[in-house]
C-alpha cells in the first residue's frame, strides 16, 4: 500500500502524491486507506503544518476507479474517519492545499473541493461527469459548490458533467492561482510555506472560524469569533507575536502543533 501514495516531507509541509498514474489515480480502496494513514500520522505531528495533495503522471485524479464501482465495491473507497478519499468528510484540523496536475474530475474534483486552497496547472480541468454515467456526485461535490458558487453555476456543472477550465475555476474563486504545470507542486509548498511560518494556534482558529462562518448568521459568527479569540488568546501567541515584531525578530511560537 506504500508504493500506491507517496509521501515527502519539505520542511513543515508534508507532500501526498497519487500514485496510480495507470489508472489517471483513480481512488480504489487501497488509496483511499492509505490517504487517510497519512492524514491520521500527521494530524499530531507538531513538525507538520500543512499538507499538499498533488496527482503522478498527468492527471491529477479522475475519481473513483469506475472497475470497483462496476463490481460492486464502492462502499470500500469509503475510509472510516474521512470517506471519500480518506479526506471528504474528515474535519482534518490543518490547512490541506490541492496541486492539481491536470483533470480532477468526478470524485477527484471532490477531493479539490475537500481542500482548503487550491494550485492548478494551467491545462488542468475540472467537472463532476457522474450524470453522464448514471450515478451521483456524493463526495461533496454538489453541497460544496451550492456553498461557493451561484447556483445557477453549481447546477450546470452537476446537471451537464461538462469539464472546466482551470481560468473558469480561477474566475469563480474555487481555484486561487493558476500556474505552469511545472511550477504547481513547488508553488502549492511555497503557500504552505507561507501558513506555516504563521502561529499554528492562529492558523488551526482562523481555518475553523472560517468555515463554520459559512453556515451560521451573523450573530452566531460573533459568538463564534468571540470564542475564537479567547482560544489564541490564551495561547500567549498574541503577545509573542507583538513582541517579536517590535524586536525585529522571528516569533517563538508556543503550540508547536
Amino acid at each position: 500500500m506504500s508504493d500506491i501514495l507517496e509521501r515527502e516531507r519539505r520542511g513543515a509541509v508534508e507532500l501526498l502524491r497519487l500514485n496510480r498514474p495507470e489508472a489517471r489515480n483513480a481512488m480504489n480502496p487501497a488509496l483511499s486507506a492509505a490517504i487517510e494513514a497519512a492524514l491520521d500520522d500527521v494530524e499530531s505531528d507538531a513538525t507538520v503544518a500543512a499538507v499538499v495533495i498533488t496527482g503522478s503522471g498527468s492527471v491529477f485524479c479522475a475519481g473513483a476507479d469506475l472497475r470497483v464501482i462496476a463490481g460492486g465495491g464502492g462502499a470500500g473507497i469509503m475510509t472510516k474517519r474521512g470517506g471519500f478519499a480518506g479526506l471528504a468528510q474528515r474535519d482534518f484540523p490543518k490547512p490541506v492545499i490541492a496541486a492539481v496536475n491536470g483533470l480532477a474530475v468526478a470524485g477527484g474534483f471532490e477531493l479539490v473541493l475537500s481542500c482548503d486552497l487550491v494550485v492548478a496547472a494551467t491545462d488542468s480541468a475540472f467537472g463532476l461527469p457522474e450524470a453522464s454515467r448514471g450515478l451521483l456526485a456524493a463526495a461533496g461535490g454538489p453541497i460544496r459548490l451550492a456553498k461557493r458558487v451561484p447556483l445557477a453555476v453549481a447546477l450546470e456543472i452537476g446537471l451537464t458533467g461538462d469539464p472546466m477550465s482551470a481560468e473558469r475555476a480561477y474566475q469563480l474563486g474555487l481555484v486561487n492561482r493558476v500556474v505552469p504545470l511545472e511550477r504547481v507542486v513547488d508553488e502549492a509548498v511555497a503557500v504552505a510555506d507561507r501558513i506555516a511560518r504563521n502561529s499554528p494556534t492562529a492558523v488551526r482558529v482562523t481555518r475553523r472560524l472560517i468555515r463554520e462562518a459559512v453556515d451560521v448568521s451573523e450573530a452566531e459568527g460573533w459568538r463564534l469569533t468571540m470564542t475564537a479569540a479567547g482560544e489564541v488568546g490564551a495561547s500567549g501567541d498574541g503577545i509573542e507575536g507583538a513582541t517579536a515584531f517590535i524586536e525585529k525578530r522571528d516569533p517563538v511560537w508556543h503550540d508547536p502543533a
